[in-house]
């Protein structure tokens, strides 16, 4: 067994091997209101490379929530041999001057499922902008992630149905082309249990259907993060991904993580409620593993990572799967 006795020792590992970044890459989308950027990271080296796309979630950090956040995720999945692109979603504070009275504001909800598949229409550009990353992507093993509002896309993107509360249209964004899910302090079920103080504000996750969600994905939770803004179910709604959803799943409860989980948005986050590097770092580490397990069997990185990171008395979390 890999002994991994520090998180943050294997974080910063000397041995990682250097990651690449590009950004921003600019793709015109005819009807978006402003080009669509990303930022483009992977292994310096390698080939058949899986790809995550990570959506930011809707925080107020007018950096972070963006295409040049969750970094302490990125550049792990990164040196652990993903392609990763994440986009800036219309919602990104630092648009919303520019977006503000465009319809669909501020969460661009539609948008931003809409941003993922257009992404993956538009590989041959991006690999023409990033030259470094030319035919090196595996285009068969995709993989959706997100944290919060982010989640929701994902969710999305992998099976999940809303009612648009202005049209009453039934909305499906599926997109068979990702294969696996990582969704981090995701969104739980609507219906009655949507009622916390804010929920009126956000009609369309009142309507949040996970039952058709069938493609696998991996939840991510803290069992301290109890959004009552959303919910007064407490932190037990963000895994109802886990627990409501068909298909293979797994759940990660993280222990003493709160909505942040430790800072993944960026080390230093002033919106961080439970600063933990090593969380941070653990998470990373197990997410990456999981992926590179459900992409090639044969990895027994998952495994590993499970038996250095959710047991013993330093355990960072519990792993369960249906």
């Amino acid at each position: 067994m890999t002994e991994w006795t520090s998180v943050a020792d294997t974080y910063l590992h000397p041995s990682t091997p250097p990651v690449m970044s590009v950004s921003p890459v600019s793709l015109t989308v005819p009807g978006r209101p402003l080009d669509l950027e990303v930022r483009v990271s992977a292994p310096v080296t390698g080939a058949d490379l899986p790809m995550i796309l990570f959506s930011h979630g809707h925080g107020g950090a007018y950096g972070l929530s963006s295409l040049d956040g969750y970094l302490p995720l990125a550049k792990v999945w990164a040196a652990r041999g993903f392609v990763v692109i994440q986009p800036n979603h219309l919602s990104a504070p630092r648009l919303s001057h520019q977006v503000a009275n465009r319809p669909g504001a501020p969460l661009f909800w539609r948008s931003r499922a809409e941003d993922m598949s257009n992404i993956l229409d538009r590989l041959d550009e991006i690999e023409q902008a990033v030259p470094q990353l030319a035919g090196r992507i595996d285009r068969d093993k995709i993989a959706v992630a997100g944290h919060s509002l982010g989640s929701f896309t994902g969710e999305l993107l992998l099976g999940a149905r809303v009612t648009d509360p202005d049209t009453g249209e039934k909305v499906n964004a599926f997109d068979p082309r990702i294969t696996q899910g990582v969704l981090l302090g995701a969104i739980g079920r609507g219906g009655e249990v949507f009622n916390g103080y804010r929920s009126a504000s956000v009609p369309v996750l009142r309507t949040t259907d996970l039952t058709t969600m069938a493609t696998p994905a991996l939840v991510v939770a803290g069992d301290k993060d109890d959004s009552q803004h959303w919910t007064t179910m407490g932190p037990d709604w963000h895994t109802d991904p886990y627990h409501l959803a068909p298909g293979p799943k797994t759940l990660l409860t993280v222990f003493d993580g709160e909505h942040l989980l430790g800072g993944i948005q960026g080390h230093d986050s002033m919106e961080t409620t439970d600063e933990s590097p090593d969380r941070v770092g653990a998470i990373a580490e197990l997410t990456a593993a999981y992926l590179r397990t459900a992409f090639n069997p044969d990895d027994n990185a998952w495994q590993a990572a499970q038996d250095s990171l959710t047991t013993g008395p330093k355990a960072f979390g519990r792993v369960e799967s249906n």
